[in-house]
């Protein structure tokens, strides 16, 4: 991704948590990383081989199976503060990417980001906490490859002390970062941080004849 990410956060929308509000559900929250899944010898780790970046192409859906994500992508550009815009609330089943940064796939670190709950209930990125080390994501491209991603961890932090450069650093491999609200709640100010999978390309599957 490009320097001039650095300091971009997730829109503060994204982190109501409108349903566990209506709900009176503060205490059943999404699920939170456990400190196994945080990176034991930091995030320029490499933990796994890694294939060849791609070309870059628009991403056009995600999968993530082991929390049963299965979802369309949209561009995402930036609100008026200047920070990552998000998917349309109303919509449980959307991911978005930055569409300003590096494409799923391509050298650098590509950017998705979603939301954890809607009005309605859960949404495409409640589970991301769950997720371990070694899952993979599946992103359909435009170009009819699937890039295959592992997951090198999965951290939460505090909006406070969000970690800008670790998270949207520029990478020398294809990288992705996937980020839904998480942490703490509290029902006067919603999600207190953010839930980040962090995974790098490891495979890739050529389009069908």
């Amino acid at each position: 991704m490009s320097n001039k990410s650095k300091g971009w956060g997730i829109a503060v929308a994204a982190c109501v948590g409108i349903w566990l509000v209506q709900n009176g559900s503060e205490n059943v929250t999404p699920p939170v990383p456990s400190a196994a899944q945080a990176f034991a010898a930091g995030p320029n780790a490499h933990t796994d081989a890694a294939a060849d970046p791609l070309p870059p192409s628009a991403p056009v859906r995600l999968r993530i199976p082991e929390i049963d994500v299965d979802a369309p992508m949209m561009r995402l550009g930036l609100d008026a503060g200047g920070s990552l815009d998000v998917p349309p609330a109303s919509d449980r089943n959307i991911a978005g990417w930055f569409e300003g940064g590096t494409p799923p796939g391509a050298k650098g670190t590509a950017i998705v980001a979603g939301h954890v709950d809607n009005a309605q209930g859960p949404a495409v990125f409640y589970a991301l906490g769950a997720l371990k080390k070694g899952n993979r994501i599946e992103v359909d491209r435009q170009d009819g490859r699937t890039a295959v991603f592992t997951i090198d961890a999965v951290e939460v932090y505090d909006n406070k002390d969000f970690p800008d450069e670790k998270v949207y650093g520029e990478r020398d491999r294809a990288e992705l970062r996937v980020i839904t609200c998480g942490g703490g709640f509290s029902a006067k100010s919603g999600y207190q941080g953010n839930v980040v999978a962090f995974g790098h390309l490891i495979g890739v599957r050529e389009a069908s004849s």
